[in-house]
């Protein structure tokens, strides 16, 4: 089986990051702020205009990129996933958007390298604008994780989804979308479950 994982909220826990550091960034910077766990875009999670959303992804991107640890226990499942005979298929939206001018072109250097570094496994990494779901079908992916609210409803349209826990996605059910709350989850419901 193909089993496609998106990297932020899913390997990396993106909300967390956003909240603490947002908050410090807001505070640091005299900026007004108010947290909005139920929001996906950082603007949004944090009640901040796109000015200084871009600012403070000018001035954390780089650390969130190379330095975050992944979500307990992902790497052992997927590397159990990977031991029993499936694909791994990262399918991330990092582009980019939020680097300074000294690390423009770099997000999949310190994508891979990050990956590398915290020895999570996968088959092909690919990097997609716009929906995901092209990118799905087009690579034959049997079953998605992903985070995004929009992404897991356009993806459950076509395959069978794994809508990974966080606030700001605990709303979104459907015919092909299954919730985990944890990597051993995830490993139970792609084992035990009737998804794909």
């Amino acid at each position: 089986m193909r089993i496609g994982i998106d990297i932020d909220g899913v390997l990396t826990d993106s909300q967390t990051f956003v909240i603490e550091y947002g908050t410090k960034f807001c505070i640091e910077n005299n900026l007004s702020y108010k947290i909005k766990e139920d929001k996906y875009d950082s603007k949004k999670a944090l009640s901040i205009s796109a000015e200084n959303e871009l600012k403070f992804w000018n001035a954390y991107l780089k650390k969130y990129v190379t330095e975050t640890r992944p979500r307990e226990f992902a790497k052992e499942v997927i590397d159990k996933l990977k031991d029993e005979g499936n694909e791994i298929y990262l399918v991330t939206a990092r582009n980019e958007w939020g680097f300074t001018e000294e690390d423009d072109g770099k997000m999949h250097d310190y994508t891979k390298k990050w990956l590398l570094d915290n020895d999570i496994y996968f088959d092909k990494i690919i990097y997609t604008e716009g929906s995901k779901v092209p990118y799905a079908i087009g690579n034959y992916i049997d079953i998605m994780i992903e985070d995004a609210p929009r992404n897991v409803k356009d993806l459950a349209k076509k395959i069978p989804v794994i809508c990974f826990n966080n606030h700001y996605n605990n709303s979104i059910k459907g015919k092909r979308i299954k919730r985990a709350y944890s990597w051993y989850e995830v490993y139970d419901l792609i084992k035990n479950s009737d998804l794909v």
